[in-house]
């Protein structure tokens, strides 16, 4: 997400070793490929090779600590600001208190991370400069943009207790547009050629928002009362099933292109995320009377959705630098389109063939 900018002086806020270079393969930590001619290729296998043995596609350089940590703690933002408008709306200051700085923070600290990665505040304040509906991060600036204000001005009202109803709308505000802070990072991701990413855009949506429900969740279960953190622990549960459930089916739906969420750094990250959610999640059901439980199953739940923030990120690191993810989709689409042109020209032919028969049996 970083870029330098191209002046008439020559390149200005280049950050050396930050850029895409094509077949920077070398630069990625435990993904560098087997070089082929050093590997017995087994009869029947087939061989993914590109010229001079370079990746296909321009290699991730982004830092996981910006990106992921941008994409976990925009969704964490998010979630929380609707879980504290729903106990504001529902009597429960308790579990609202703790969300609403929760919000303020993660949101912060989202925007810290993206600005650290573009390298200085303007690239950020440039995106703004217009509104690009066709393009997710053009939407995502604006989204934030939004969602900033109203969650900072609702934890800065209920710290300070100035302006009670203005804090209370900007809370119910930053509710509104808190669904679209916690999802609008999953289409901005899959927007790419990276195919653990883009392949995944069907069900990525569901994962993101799950995993910020879950995060939501487990941070009220952690902070809030045991009396009010009902609202908290349903989240918790609901955004743990929906985060596994779509997991589940986008690994199966994807087929080879899921593998580098079952291997390596990436496939490790997974695995701790859902254990990390799902013993999250028996602990919102089991322990909800006690308050040692409740925090340390909300911790686990926070744990496991930054497991997967990061586990998706490296995957997607993983899945560009080998071809094969990129060339075998690509020969598979392709085989299909043929095949589909193919079986268009059967039927039309057949049609036309029966039309013929028909007009001779007429006549």
């Amino acid at each position: 997400m970083s870029t330098s900018d191209v002046t008439r002086e020559g390149i200005r806020g280049a950050h050396p070793g930050r850029e895409a270079l094509t077949g920077a393969v070398s630069t990625l930590d435990g993904h560098r490929r087997e070089h082929p001619r050093g590997r017995r290729i087994r009869r029947g296998e087939p061989e993914f090779r590109s010229y001079y043995d370079k990746p296909v596609l321009n290699q991730i350089v982004w830092e996981p600590r910006d990106i992921a940590g941008y994409l976990f703690l925009g969704g964490l933002a998010g979630a929380s600001s609707v879980l504290a408008a729903g106990a504001d709306l529902t009597g429960r200051p308790g579990l609202a208190r703790p969300l609403k700085y929760t919000a303020l923070g993660a949101i912060t600290g989202s925007v810290a991370a993206l600005v650290n990665d573009l390298g200085r505040p303007a690239r950020f304040v440039n995106m703004l400069r217009v509104l690009k509906w066709t393009s997710p991060m053009s939407v995502g600036s604006w989204i934030l943009m939004a969602y900033g204000p109203l969650a900072g001005a609702a934890a800065v009202s209920q710290a300070t207790g100035i302006l009670p109803g203005l804090g209370r709308a900007a809370a119910l505000g930053a509710g509104a547009v808190g669904p679209a802070v916690a999802a609008y990072t999953a289409p901005l991701i899959c927007d790419t050629a990276v195919p653990a990413w883009h392949e995944g855009f069907r069900e990525m949506p569901f994962v993101f928002v799950g995993s910020a429900a879950a995060a939501a969740g487990g941070m009220g279960m952690a902070t809030a009362p045991v009396s009010q953190a009902g609202p908290a622990r349903r989240a918790a549960v609901l955004g743990s099933a929906l985060e596994t459930a779509a997991l589940w089916r986008m690994e199966r739906r994807m087929g080879m292109v899921a593998e580098p969420y079952r291997t390596g750094r990436s496939g490790l990250l997974m695995r701790a995320a859902k254990a990390l959610t799902v013993g999250g999640a028996v602990g919102a059901l089991l322990g909800a009377r006690s308050r040692r439980v409740s925090a340390v199953a909300g911790a686990a739940l926070l744990a496991g959705s930054a497991c997967t923030r990061f586990g998706v990120f490296h995957a997607g690191v993983a899945s560009a630098a080998d071809p094969k993810y990129t060339v075998v989709p690509q020969r598979r689409r392709l085989e299909e389109r043929k095949a589909a042109e193919a079986n268009e020209s059967a039927q039309a032919a057949a049609s036309s063939a029966a039309q013929e028969a028909e007009g001779s049996a007429d006549s």
